[in-house]
């Protein structure tokens, strides 16, 4: 009786440990629907061999359908091991490495200057720590899409309300341009 009242206690603490490795890492891996992905990069105008990146890539969907769909130079950046190496054979089944390629690093540690677009899904600590980077680096003219999270201090040009896309959740996505 005793350990059934203590196996509640013990999943609440493993979760909380799970989330702090996750928040650690900048934002938990949730896939963007890809109804989602295209409203994205049709905010953002993306158009044929501009240069995209996208903080956090997770699976590498928005970085594919930017290089196929858009015709655009995709990078993205991803630190989980699993989700790079899954990203990359993707990326190579497809036959994409000319326009579509994932660096396995830290998003704080790349040069962004050349974008033209960047689209981010993290957490809103997260955009707080990534502002002064991209506010550095980003040339005059870039846009940015932020997926549900705003970045602090800045005033999106266009914030898009999308009421469902079949898994019954809203999200936002807010347009901002340096």
């Amino acid at each position: 009786m005793r350990l059934r009242g203590f196996l509640p206690f013990v999943a609440l603490a493993f979760c909380g440990w799970s989330f702090a490795q996750d928040a650690e890492k900048l934002a938990p891996y949730y896939p963007t629907p890809l109804t989602i992905v295209e409203k994205m990069l049709d905010l953002g105008e993306l158009k044929p061999d501009e240069k995209m990146f996208d903080l956090g890539s997770g699976d590498g969907r928005i970085v594919i359908m930017a290089a196929q769909k858009y015709k655009a130079d995709a990078t993205g950046v991803e630190m989980v091991d699993d989700l790079y190496r899954q990203s990359m054979q993707k990326i190579r089944s497809l036959g994409l490495e000319k326009t579509a390629r994932i660096i396995h690093g830290d998003i704080f540690k790349q040069d962004y200057s050349s974008a033209d677009l960047v689209t981010i899904y993290l957490l809103p600590a997260s955009n707080d720590k990534l502002r002064p980077l991209l506010e550095k680096q980003l040339k005059k003219g870039t846009r940015i899409v932020s997926h549900d999270f705003p970045f602090r201090d800045w005033t999106p040009l266009k914030e898009v309300n999308i009421e469902d896309d079949g898994e019954g959740r809203s999200h936002t996505l807010y347009l901002y341009r340096r």
